[in-house]
């Protein structure tokens, strides 16, 4: 047996003003090739999951690309016929008995605003009876293109997603046993009318806990080999967002509707839940002051880089040494001139500095607000270290060079790459040890649960200013198709 087996990432917010190159997927990860399973293997990935599978069946495995881009703005043209052609071109050769795809689910690209779809159909030209496994981020903007251009499609059940190489084993060991004649995969997809925000998706809360334990509930009954719902990703102006489902059954189509419309009542009669109720930055940081235990998450939402987020706003920092916050770890801050700046101080030297700022975000009319400050340089690094927390285990990520700025009493991370803090080598790897710091300020939303969530003991939202709001009313919608809740409040839905 052959497979082909490739990963290609993307979560797209065309709200971002950050450019999405092939410079951009080399700073995260872009292999190809043989050295692909030498990075992949033993990781929490999908990805990784294919490779075990292969081996487990004496399967020779051709891994033609693993590209993965912290989430920004529009995938441009030339990266996405770069990677997509590695891909489209080892399958032109021909000789491949499946193939197997570790996909994001809303990759938007300049020359096809449905980046899985288009991979997907023009795989179909090339291979139209190839079976398909796929496996999607649960923040997956999800379309009938992508559905019609598989054969298995799973999603991931964890936000934080720490069942990543759990998902893909699903999706490829219901792929080989389906050649093997086990069983007959057919699948029934539906999305609602709801553009569900990312802080209501954890799945350790309510809503999106209990709908994610439905689908396994779901995967109980006889016959369903699979149960995904994908709350969608809202910081993507395009035709198709919002949240979906799709369940794969064993040859029952009825079976497969049945489940999948069990799934997206509940959701809907819970759409309320899946909103984000504001707080005034002053009124949560005075809440977060009067909290006596430690440390507490203060969580930089508008600016995570996670989805798109330019990484140097700066309001809720300068809110921060307004109040006299003090005892603050901060991860981090997007500046690469002062990271050189500071290199070339070195440790221990004291400066002025125009911090962060530097990013013009035209479409919520945001300026850049450097933040002046003095104060000490602390440590400076390479920026690389191996995840040893649950999500993403065991990848090398590289923040670029690196530096510890100290001012006011709050200890900033500078980074040359954008990095969502989901792990806390974000801070071990440059000095800090966050379990003795009073206040974690990071810039991300739910991932950080990944590697903090044991550790605090408090978690507090700071609505700030960035290109990743959880206001919709910053932002534009031009291409959505409406109506869609809570844009619309009187939006309908029915099975």
């Amino acid at each position: 047996m052959r497979i082909l087996a490739a990963m290609l990432k993307h979560e797209t917010n065309t709200f971002s003003p950050v450019p999405t190159d092939l410079a951009r997927f080399r700073a995260w990860g872009l292999y190809e090739g043989e050295a692909v399973p030498a990075a992949y293997r033993g990781t929490n990935h999908p990805l990784a999951a294919y490779l075990d599978l292969a081996e487990a069946h004496g399967a020779e495995i051709v891994t033609p690309v693993a590209a993965e881009a912290m989430p920004s703005g529009l995938v441009q043209r030339e990266a996405y016929e770069y990677l997509t052609g590695l891909i489209l071109e080892e399958l032109a050769r021909g000789g491949f008995d499946c193939a197997m795809l570790d996909l994001h689910g809303a990759m938007v690209a300049e020359p096809d605003w449905d980046g899985e779809g288009g991979l997907l159909e023009a795989m179909r030209r090339i291979a139209p009876d190839l079976p398909i496994a796929v496996t999607l981020d649960m923040h997956g903007n999800i379309t009938e293109r992508v559905v019609e251009n598989c054969t298995v499609l799973v999603g991931y059940k964890t936000y934080p997603h720490l069942d990543m190489a759990e998902m893909g084993r699903r999706a490829g060991t219901i792929l080989l046993d389906a050649m093997a004649g086990r069983c007959r995969p057919v699948m029934a997809y539906g999305r609602l009318p709801l553009l569900a925000q990312t802080l209501r998706m954890g799945t350790a809360d309510h809503p999106m806990g209990p709908l994610q334990a439905m689908t396994k509930d779901e995967e109980a009954r006889p016959g369903i080999l699979a149960a995904s719902v994908f709350g969608g990703f809202p910081m993507a102006d395009i035709p198709v967002a919002g949240l979906s489902a799709i369940v794969v059954a064993d040859g029952d189509e009825a079976a497969a509707r049945s489940s999948r419309d069990r799934l997206l009542a509940w959701a809907w009669e819970e759409r309320e839940e899946f909103v984000y109720r504001h707080e005034p930055i002053g009124a949560a940081i005075a809440r977060a002051k009067g909290i006596n235990d430690a440390p507490i998450v203060l969580l930089d939402h508008a600016d995570n880089v996670g989805s798109g987020g330019t990484s140097d706003s700066m309001v809720v920092i300068r809110e921060l040494i307004a109040q006299n916050v003090e005892d603050v770890a901060v991860a981090a801050v997007w500046d690469p001139p002062a990271v050189q700046a500071m290199i070339a101080a070195g440790p221990g030297a004291t400066l002025t500095l125009d911090l962060g700022g530097r990013t013009e975000m035209p479409s919520i009319g945001a300026r850049p607000e450097p933040l002046r400050v003095t104060g000490v340089v602390r440590s400076v690094s390479d920026g690389e270290w191996i995840v040893r927390g649950p999500m993403y285990t065991g990848t090398r990520v590289t923040t670029g060079p690196t530096a510890v700025f100290e001012t006011a009493g709050i200890r900033i991370v500078v980074t040359t790459h954008h990095h969502e803090p989901w792990d806390a080598g974000i801070f071990t790897n440059n000095g800090i040890d966050p379990r003795h710091c009073r206040y974690l300020l990071l810039k991300s939303r739910i991932h950080y649960r990944a590697g903090f969530a044991a550790l605090a003991k408090a978690h507090i939202t700071l609505d700030g200013v960035g290109v990743t709001t959880s206001d919709n009313a910053i932002l534009r919608f031009d291409r959505l198709e409406r109506p869609i809740y809570p844009l619309d409040p009187d939006a309908a839905w029915s099975p």
